[in-house]
């Protein structure tokens, strides 16, 4: 188990502070936030590049927050590989062991595994700048995981990988996961997050705003950060009031939207999800049914994104057999509804170190 306690750290005017967690054994941690959030300074410090201010890095219970990088059994894989250019793959590979003054029989059989276990076998007299950004990826995995890591950390992974190259590499990095080895990965890609993480940790501005199973932080966002992490688009600000157990509140453009179940009166900030929004021409007997004007028309993997200015602007999902169906069209009326139990409220509450805006 690695756990982080209070750890905290200063780098010019950007302050990574009071970082706690608890990573167990086998864990694919996903680490998820915008570029100079502290993902990476904080995956230095936990390798031991980097000291932190304050605070504790503990790995199965032992103290390693002062051990010297060769000391720690943890292995960091940067963003841009980091490999010798003048040294082939398997030189590449071989490199800490030999730095660890193991045999040469050794370190031959050890390479020839990983190598094998990575698929770039085909590979190992190969200079780096013949290798593709997928084929580099793979070696400088090989090249910390032939040293048996006890915790891999990878930053930004994906990063500079071909769009077509990432599902292999994700399928090789739950590989790595399935077969015991405890990972944590730290990305700004909410897709990666989803398609790796068992759990999920939200950092901005150098907190940790939200973690937990990634079905609990997406479906549950604590604020409208991690909200739009998510891909949640529809936020209004409402004034609420209490109605025989059904809530309802009026957004600043005249809306009025019911919810249920919501414990807070006053003012306050609800969200609907896109997929939850229904488009139709004809206004439909819910307690949530807005008229707008389509404003744009957005073709997405899944089918199309409607924008209607309500007012409020909603955005709504439809697959593309219901645009072929319906043929909708900028500039036509519309109504969007949506179930009073799809309402979420959140907690917009800001400070002085987490700004949701």
């Amino acid at each position: 188990m690695l756990q982080i306690e209070s750890l905290s750290r200063e780098f010019g005017s950007f302050r990574l502070d009071n970082i706690c967690l608890e990573i167990n054994r086998g864990d694919y941690y996903v680490l998820l936030g915008r570029s100079g959030a502290g993902k990476s300074l904080l995956l230095e410090m936990l390798c031991g590049l980097i000291k932190p201010d304050s605070g504790r890095i503990l790995l199965n219970g032992n103290d390693i927050t002062h051990l010297r990088v060769q000391e720690r059994n943890i292995g960091l894989v940067f963003q841009d590989y980091a490999l010798f250019p003048h040294l082939t793959v398997n030189d590449n590979i071989a490199f800490p062991l030999r730095v660890a003054k193991m045999q040469k029989e050794e370190i031959a059989e050890k390479v020839m595994s990983v190598a094998g276990a990575m698929s770039i076998s085909h590979l190992l007299e190969r200079l780096p700048v013949l290798l593709s950004g997928g084929e580099k990826q793979r070696v400088a995995l090989a090249r910390t995981l032939v040293t048996s890591p006890e915790i891999l950390l990878l930053d930004e992974p994906l990063a500079s990988v071909d769009a077509s190259l990432k599902d292999n590499i994700k399928r090789l990095l739950r590989r790595l996961n399935r077969n015991g080895q405890t990972i944590v990965h730290v990305t700004h890609d909410f897709d990666e997050a989803i398609s790796l993480a068992s759990r999920v940790g939200v950092i901005h501005n150098g907190h940790i705003i939200q973690e937990g199973k990634p079905e609990e932080v997406f479906t549950h966002p604590v604020n409208r950060f991690v909200a739009r992490y998510a891909g949640i688009k529809n936020f209004f600000r409402i004034v609420i009031d209490e109605e025989k157990g059904m809530s309802h509140g009026i957004t600043e453009f005249g809306n009025i939207i019911h919810f249920e179940d919501q414990k807070h009166q006053g003012r306050g900030l609800v969200i609907v999800r896109s997929n939850d929004c229904e488009l139709t021409r004809i206004r439909k007997p819910v307690p949530n049914s807005i008229m707008g004007v389509i404003d744009d028309i957005v073709p997405m993997a899944s089918g199309y994104e409607v924008a209607v200015n309500a007012g409020d602007f909603i955005f709504a999902e439809i697959s593309g057999r219901e645009m072929e169906i319906s043929g909708y069209v900028i500039g036509e009326e519309v109504w969007v509804s949506f179930r009073s139990d799809a309402v979420q409220s959140l907690n917009d509450k800001e400070d002085n170190n987490i700004n949701n805006r």
